[in-house]
């Protein structure tokens, strides 16, 4: 039986199309499986590297700036203010005009207290020359009396004459010690007019206010024309503060006293103070002093450091972050401080493996460096650990790992990308 050629003809695109979805199926089913068979991507985080470095041992701590001296300046006399011979907020050395006081009366007196001294200084004169007058005068009645002796003994004078002489020499002797009296009496005004005359220019000198130490003056609380008070505590003229060199005080735990002391006993202990909110602003100097008690209702004891401060970069009454450097860790294991996390088993990091999987691991973490913290017990020095998306994370995740930016020193010009620098 011969087949019709419409027959053959639909046939054949019957098959055609069974075997095409055949096909699309296949292609399909492999599609899926090499689906199934890619990893999910990972989570992106920032990782840093475990290192190693020479760390300070720390004791940390809130302090207070204090001046190296404060002076209240008061005036020791009363008078008007004539002159400020400084602006508010100066530097002025140890001796340099401050003040002046009006001096004319305290001159009138200076000159009335010298002319007195002048005339008892005459005086004291005058009695010498007197006791000098009457010494010699008692001499030659001394000799006189000598030779009419002998002439009364020889009978060549009457004995009146004999006694006339006689009462001669003794008045002489009585006035000479009347001189040497009213010489005594003469210095004594002397000596007593001498103190006068200082205390009158100790008192006129206190018209020329000095500054007693070196430092910076504050507020100027009497101008010129005001009339001030002696010693008026209650009212300074202004305040100086020494701040070159400069305190910072603060409190430790009483605890850490041994360890303070037997440090400090090997050599200076350094200490570094900062503002808040003053990046970079660090400041050191070395501690000078431990209280010799301890406070008993804080269970803390007082230290003071001294800094040069010669930029002007801690002030009297102002708040800072204290460091106190004891010792140095060698070979201590360090990671960036926002790694360490904390959950209900303690602290932990999470590190990453070789094949980009994380492990939560439990770590003690140690003193503080600034922004990254000592690891004691946990790490080692080349791994890897995420500083930045542990909220993402579970142990066994999968990670998309990008190193943390180096950062870069103050004043360093940023890096071109490789393979786009400049020219």
């Amino acid at each position: 039986m011969t087949a019709r050629p419409g027959r053959l003809a639909g046939g054949a695109a019957l098959a055609g199309a069974l075997l095409a979805g055949t096909l699309l199926v296949g292609c399909d089913r492999r599609a899926d499986t090499a689906a199934a068979k890619t990893p999910p991507p990972g989570v992106p985080v920032t990782v840093a590297d475990v290192v190693t470095r020479d760390v300070p041992v720390q004791i940390r701590a809130i302090g207070n700036v204090q001046a190296l001296a404060t002076v209240s300046v008061l005036s020791m006399i009363n008078g008007e203010v004539m002159k400020a011979h400084f602006g508010e907020g100066q530097e002025v050395g140890a001796g340099a005009p401050l003040f002046t006081i009006d001096p004319r009366q305290l001159q009138a007196v200076l000159l009335q207290v010298q002319a007195t001294l002048a005339q008892h200084q005459a005086m004291v004169k005058q009695a010498e020359a007197n006791l000098a007058k009457d010494t010699a005068q008692l001499e030659n009645a001394k000799v006189e009396e000598q030779r009419y002796k002998k002439l009364v003994d020889g009978g060549f004078v009457a004995r009146e004459q004999y006694d006339q002489i006689r009462t001669t020499e003794q008045t002489l002797t009585a006035t000479i010690e009347a001189d040497y009296a009213a010489i005594e009496t003469a210095k004594a005004l002397v000596r007593a007019d001498e103190a006068a005359v200082e205390n009158a220019r100790v008192q006129l000198s206190y018209t020329e206010i000095r500054a007693p130490i070196s430092g910076r003056t504050g507020n100027l609380l009497l101008h010129q024309g005001n009339v001030v008070k002696a010693n008026d505590v209650g009212n300074p003229m202004v305040v100086i503060n020494q701040i070159h060199p400069i305190y910072v005080v603060f409190s430790v735990p009483e605890a850490q006293l041994a360890e303070i002391t037997g440090y400090r006993a090997q050599g200076d202990l350094r200490v570094e103070a900062q503002a808040p909110g003053a990046p970079g602003g660090v400041v050191r100097g070395r501690l000078t002093f431990v209280n010799n008690t301890v406070d008993a209702s804080t269970g803390t004891i007082q230290l003071k450091a001294t800094f040069e401060n010669t930029e002007n970069a801690l002030w009297p009454g102002q708040f800072v972050n204290v460091a106190l450097t004891l010792t140095r860790q060698p070979n201590a294991v360090v990671v960036p401080s926002q790694a360490v996390q904390s959950g209900q088993k303690g602290q932990y990091v999470f590190v990453v493996k070789a094949d980009n999987t994380v492990e939560a691991r439990p770590v003690v973490p140690g003193p503080p460096d600034g922004r990254d913290v000592v690891v004691t017990s946990g790490l080692q020095a080349g791994e890897r650990v995420v500083t930045d998306g542990q909220l993402r994370l579970v142990p066994g995740a999968r990670v998309d790992v990008k190193m943390a930016a180096p950062e870069s020193a103050p004043g360093d010009a940023p890096k071109a990308p490789a393979g786009k620098a400049g020219g």
